[in-house]
């Protein structure tokens, strides 16, 4: 594996693999890498020629009074684990280096980066869509891999794609979780024992949706509430967003009675916030209701 610090030794080894028609799988991340990332990692292998890798804490999708300083950084861990798993460049830029002057230019997609997450964490979306838009610049992938769990970001980078006619695909992978439940997330690290037992009220969380949505609650209002209401009986839990929307368009929805519906969480446990979602689909409900 090649570590790489420079935008120049980047575009250096970019060229060389295009010059030899060779495709490009990329998966962005911030580090502090767990097996949800490794697991986007092998799926850009199986369907590549070339997989890079970034790791960059980026500070433009970080609030004033949000973890930036204290995010969890080990590159020395995550080069190990990146080299035993065959990757072959790893993209790992100070600050300085991706933002050598303060950013003029901001991409955003404001309809969807707005609401959910974005409605508690302003201006976090539109950091996320410039550097991803900076990084596939720089790396010139031909399909980029991101995680489920952050269903909204997903949606974000597939629209913004689509708009910016850029040429990538996007490959979402399922969200990859603990034995309990828990979606692996880097800041897990955060939760003390305590906190971390009472964060499986968030899968639990998506089964009682699932369970209200297949007895016909149908109120999203009401539907939403009972969420709120479930997750507000951990005491250590505080749910800031709980919402069913379209998976697609993540609009508000009047009725649950479409094909599918998205449930979005991002629920702090102490002092850590944590997303997680589920789309519900109505075909499984069709299945369990012709059950004899």
């Amino acid at each position: 594996m090649r570590l790489v610090k420079t935008v120049a030794e980047l575009r250096d080894a970019i060229a060389a693999f295009r010059r030899e028609d060779k495709t490009i799988g990329f998966v962005p991340t911030m580090g502090f890498l767990h097996i949800g990332h490794l697991t986007l990692v092998a799926k850009a292998k199986a369907e590549n020629d070339v997989t890079v890798v970034s790791i960059f804490v980026n500070p433009l999708q970080f609030g004033a009074n949000e973890d930036l300083a204290r995010y969890p950084r080990n590159l020395a861990r995550d080069s190990a684990l990146l080299e035993e798993a065959g990757v072959d460049i790893l993209f790992a830029p100070e600050v300085s280096e991706m933002y050598p002057r303060p950013m003029s230019t901001v991409v955003d997609v404001p309809e969807l980066g707005s609401q959910l997450e974005g409605a508690v964490r302003p201006g976090h979306f539109a950091g996320v869509t410039t550097v991803v838009t900076k990084l596939f610049n720089l790396v010139q992938p031909d399909a980029a891999y991101f995680g489920e769990k952050d269903y909204q970001q997903v949606t974000l980078i597939r629209r913004m794609v689509e708009d910016l006619a850029q040429p990538v695909r996007v490959v979402p992978v399922a969200t990859v979780r603990e034995a309990d439940g828990l979606a692996c997330s880097s800041r897990n690290v955060y939760l003390s024992p305590e906190e971390r037992a009472a964060a499986v009220i968030v899968p639990r969380a998506l089964e009682e949706a699932e369970r209200l949505y297949n007895e016909g609650l149908d109120n999203p209002a009401a539907f939403e509430a009972a969420i709120e209401k479930f997750i507000a009986a951990e005491p250590l839990a505080s749910p800031e967003v709980v919402a069913v929307r379209d998976p697609d368009t993540l609009a508000p929805l009047a009725s649950l009675q479409a094909g599918a519906v998205l449930v979005a969480l991002f629920v702090r446990v102490g002092s850590t916030r944590l997303l997680d979602n589920r789309v519900i689909r109505r075909d499984r409900i069709g299945q369990r209701e012709a059950a004899p």
